[in-house]
């Protein structure tokens, strides 16, 4: 019994210690369960916290994101919803006239066209049996004849920022043939309907470059679903072509420079194809198989004299907020771009998807060059041509003359490039126009008529882009 009872109370105290051993553990257990609990509220309250913390700062960044804007297009507005730049080409090889004339080490400029400053321009010829010609003209930039084409697009920049803002734009090159307009607008001249390389030291001009851009833009804010429609026309003989059109693209390999009747050009005026494109490359590629159907000469100013004046028109589209099946089903008045000979699904070119609303337009405008007869040497049809292309430059400048004059009639319609441009020339769009001007003595009297046209778009006053009013500028032109 002895022995029995010493087991009995071994095997009672073995279990009573498992028991505390088990108790404690449970207890531990407990424990850790309520220091993780805390631990758990406590990381849920700095969640909350940092929850907190970032819709404040998305609220802050949206306040400053809006605050960049009105800043951004204030700076714009400041510099003028008219801005006129200035380029001067650089001696060429035709340019003869240089043989003699430019310094062995380059220090003296050669030609009769010089910056003086990033402000200034400098005419200064001195002919036999012509007065003394020695004129200073400001603008709001001007290029000497080294500034590359990248330094150019850095001025247009701003500008697509601005459109993205839901501002329109316009970009115009302005001046002689031969001058560099097509250079500085397209690129170098190509003989393929193809993209041009890329590249940091590429010869782009503003248009590829600006696809580029407009879509890296767009891509770094998709919130906004902004979609690019494309529109190229040309206005030849004063009527109006639409180059995206099936009926112009088959004719890339026809003649060029024939004159469509004013029946078939009426037909391709109304309304002007619109094509969806998706990428800067899809742009470009494009502009580029349209740019082989426009109309070019060679004259013995210029070897591919432009015929016409060329309109690229890029246009924005975001989704409209009352999207609605209502708002889907009702018929409403056409939309931009839908041809108006028949129903267009939405995929087609030219199409408006449903519920769209433009955002803003871009154009891009390659004007066709002033020509002096006696020097272009132009006979028959050119010569026709020739005059179609400075009367609607004269209209143009008439038009500018009537704006900066606050006339109670600006004769819009006295051209269809004036017609066509009358939202830009007369709206709140932000237009800059580039003077490209010729540094040839030969050439000195277009020159100053180009320089004059400058001046004359600089004493343009217009009220603000998208309203409002600006304080009128006065015009350096000295």
């Amino acid at each position: 019994m002895k022995v029995l009872r010493a087991s009995s109370l071994e095997v009672f105290r073995t279990c009573r210690e498992h028991l505390q051993d088990g108790l404690s553990a449970v207890v531990a257990a407990v424990q850790r369960a309520q220091l993780c609990h805390e631990a758990l509220l406590a990381w849920q309250s700095k969640a909350g916290h940092l929850e907190r913390s970032l819709q404040e700062v998305s609220a802050r960044y949206e306040l400053e994101k809006q605050k960049r804007k009105m800043l951004h297009n204030r700076l714009v507005e400041l510099k003028g919803n008219i801005r006129v730049h200035c380029r001067i080409r650089p001696p060429l090889p035709f340019d003869k006239e240089f043989d003699d004339l430019t310094s062995q080490d380059g220090s003296v400029p050669a030609g009769v066209v010089h910056a003086i400053d990033d402000e200034t321009i400098l005419v200064k010829c001195d002919r036999p049996a012509h007065p003394l010609i020695n004129k200073t003209y400001n603008f709001e930039r001007v290029y000497g004849p080294a500034e590359s084409q990248q330094v150019v697009f850095g001025d247009v920049c701003p500008l697509l920022t601005s459109l993205l803002d839901g501002y329109n734009v316009c970009v115009l090159a302005y001046g002689q043939t031969g001058c560099g307009k097509s250079y500085t607008m397209l690129g170098p001249h190509s003989k393929e309907a193809r993209i041009p390389p890329w590249g940091p030291h590429s010869d782009l001009g503003i248009m590829p470059r600006a696809a580029g851009e407009l879509f890296r833009l767009i891509s770094e804010n998709p919130s906004k679903s902004l979609k690019v429609d494309v529109s190229i026309v040309e206005v030849y003989n004063n009527d109006i072509l639409d180059l995206l059109a099936k009926e112009r693209r088959t004719e890339v390999s026809g003649p060029k420079r024939d004159a469509p009747t004013s029946k078939a050009a009426k037909r391709e005026v109304s309304p002007p194809t619109r094509q969806p494109v998706h990428s800067a490359e899809d742009f470009i590629a494009l502009a580029a198989g349209s740019l082989q159907l426009r109309a070019q000469l060679a004259t013995q100013v210029h070897a591919r004299s432009s015929r016409s004046h060329l309109i690229i028109t890029a246009t924005l589209t975001a989704a409209s907020p009352c999207d609605s099946p209502a708002d889907r089903q009702s018929p409403g008045p056409p939309l931009e771009g839908r041809p108006a000979w028949g129903r267009v699904s939405p995929g087609s070119p030219g199409a408006q998807r449903p519920a769209e609303q433009v955002h803003a337009k871009l154009q891009l405008v390659d004007l066709a060059g002033s020509e002096c007869v006696g020097v272009s040497g132009v006979t028959g049809s050119a010569l026709r041509e020739t005059s179609f292309i400075n009367r609607s430059l004269a209209a143009l400048a008439d038009v500018l003359g009537a704006l900066s004059e606050r006339r109670g009639h600006i004769p819009y319609r006295n051209s269809q490039l004036t017609h066509f441009l009358q939202d830009v020339l007369g709206g709140d769009a932000k237009l800059l126009v580039i003077l490209c001007v010729s540094p040839c003595r030969t050439h000195v009297a277009e020159t100053l008529r180009c320089l004059g046209f400058g001046a004359r778009v600089r004493q343009v006053q217009r009220g603000q882009a998208g309203g409002g009013s600006v304080a009128p500028r006065k015009p350096r032109n000295q």
